[in-house]
């Protein structure tokens, strides 16, 4: 039996990380969490691109990921969007996600949702650091992760 597992060492890895400006009480940690655990972990590349919003971070994803060179290895993104009273969120939430989903098939590199779609802005605080860990940080965590084990499933 062969049993893949990821492994959370990424030195010589250049990873992304795209976040959101909007909500940005909220990013900022998310960032920070991000940026801190991608350096932990040995990553010395890092490249942050600041957005409007949640809404702009496929296409700098897209752009970073189309590069013919440095493009990077995986991507965090970070948003936050709060539920409202419509459904905006919803759909906003929806098309991000999907548009994510699609790239990382397209280009066989890990994207990390790092998009906090909570009901408040104290559900978002709580979720970015304050009481439920650190969203970003887990982000980080994930494509570190992700990009080993399809790494070594490519190998095999």
């Amino acid at each position: 039996m062969r049993v893949i597992e990821g492994q959370m060492n990424a030195a010589g890895r250049r990873i992304a990380v795209v976040v959101s400006r909007w909500n940005e009480l909220i990013t900022k940690e998310l960032l920070e969490g991000a940026v801190e655990t991608l350096a932990r972990h040995g990553t010395s590349e890092i490249e942050v691109v600041h957005v409007p919003g949640t809404w702009e971070i496929p296409v700098a994803v897209k752009a970073l990921l189309s590069r013919s060179q440095n493009a990077p290895d995986g991507v965090v993104a970070l948003g936050c969007i709060l539920q409202g009273q419509t459904t905006h969120a919803q759909l906003l939430s929806g098309d991000v996600g999907s548009a994510l989903m699609a790239m990382q098939v397209e280009y066989g590199k890990p994207i990390a949702w790092g998009i906090l779609t909570p009901d408040t802005a104290e559900q978002a605080l709580d979720r970015a650091g304050l009481k439920h860990g650190n969203k970003g940080r887990e982000a980080a965590m994930a494509v570190i992760e992700t990009m080993s084990v399809a790494e070594q499933c490519r190998q095999i």
